[in-house]
């Protein structure tokens, strides 16, 4: 029995972070998470992870809709 390593596959690492902080920016920090998930999906796009599209797409829409829902939470509560 040997105790080598075997080689691993390349899984969706970088893609499942990206769709947690694209989802996480759209309540929490947009301006930071947001453009940290769509550069992790833009690399697992170039790793070829098969969910780096999905990724993308949370990522934009997570930033764009949070940065929205703070603009219109920041109008109301400062008007």
């Amino acid at each position: 029995m040997s105790m080598e390593p075997t080689a691993q596959s390349s899984g969706n690492t970088f893609s499942i972070i990206a769709i947690v902080l694209g989802a996480l920016s759209f309540l929490f920090l947009p301006i930071i998470l947001g453009p940290a998930s769509i550069v992790l999906a833009i690399v697992g796009k170039n790793k070829k992870e098969k969910l780096s599209t999905v990724a993308l797409i949370v990522a934009i829409l997570g930033t764009v809709v949070g940065l929205i829902i703070g603009a219109i939470v920041g109008a109301t509560m400062f008007s």
